[in-house]
């Protein structure tokens, strides 16, 4: 019993660590960001703000800021078009595998799943001048094409969901008079909400949270993302970390409210399928 004891407790230990190292950059710059510069100097990064030197200024400079409005909405656009050539693209590339025997099947799965293993940098220089070849370089099509043509993720989730539905919905929907693209669109599709919830959600904080791309193909200041903004940001905020870290609040408070709204659904999707009967 004594032992039982010690080991919940040494869990509890564990878990509440790795709470708080997580937890503990994101509170600091939270308590930056609220904090007056003077503040900043005199009282400790641990401690929170308290009378007069809580303000909310720092916040008041991000959202005056032009470029954070046009980084959002060049972000929502580029997820908006992503997600919906990803779900399509994905749903049906899936079916098709799962649900249909032809020559060379192994060997097109094998591909998909080879671009998988790759490593992007070690493509980046042609999948550069392919942009650059189709005229997308400095447009907001560029990162639309990448994140629809790469990171195969969903093509996985889907296909572990569809494993999972029984043949019999196809062959009463054939029976009935359905065709492919029927039988896919009104039965096949609809079963696949979780699967689509999870692509969605996982694809979204994927999108939301890169730098890299949008950074290398879209440089213009009309092109910034909510990510190259905070970059630039931060180039102009030197030596003004209270400004930054209200920066850094603002621009992650979409991906923390995605996560814990939907983070049910996260699991659950990614779960579904992995155990069959």
């Amino acid at each position: 019993m004594a032992k039982r004891v010690i080991q919940q407790v040494i869990k509890q230990v564990i878990c509440i660590g790795m709470v708080i190292i997580v937890l503990a950059p994101i509170l600091l710059t939270l308590f930056a960001s609220l904090k007056s510069k003077g503040a900043m100097t005199l009282s400790s990064p641990l401690l929170p703000p308290t009378g007069s030197d809580l303000t909310f200024e720092n916040y008041k400079k991000v959202f005056t800021n032009k470029y954070l409005l046009i980084g959002f909405k060049n972000t929502i656009i580029i997820l908006a078009v992503s997600l919906i050539f990803n779900v399509m693209l994905g749903t049906i590339t899936a079916f098709i595998i799962e649900r249909f025997e032809f020559r060379g099947k192994k060997f097109v799965v094998g591909l998909f799943f080879l671009g998988m293993l790759i490593p992007s940098f070690v493509t980046e220089i042609s999948r550069f001048r392919i942009i650059n070849g189709f005229h997308l370089y400095n447009t907001l099509g560029a990162p639309i094409v990448i994140y629809i043509a790469s990171d195969l993720m969903q093509l996985y989730i889907y296909r572990q969901f569809i494993s999972g539905l029984s043949v019999s919905l196809d062959e009463a929907a054939l029976l009935d008079g359905c065709s492919y693209f029927q039988l896919f669109y009104k039965i096949i599709f609809p079963l696949l909400a979780p699967a689509t919830a999870t692509v969605c959600i996982v694809k979204a904080i994927n999108i939301i949270n890169d730098m890299y791309i949008p950074y290398l193909y879209m440089p213009k200041n009309k092109l910034r993302t909510i990510t190259t903004f905070l970059m630039d940001y931060a180039n102009a905020q030197q030596g003004s970390w209270q400004t930054l870290a209200a920066g850094i609040i603002v621009v992650m408070i979409p991906t923390v409210l995605t996560y814990i709204f939907f983070q049910k659904y996260i699991l659950a999707g990614i779960a579904a399928g992995a155990v069959k009967e």
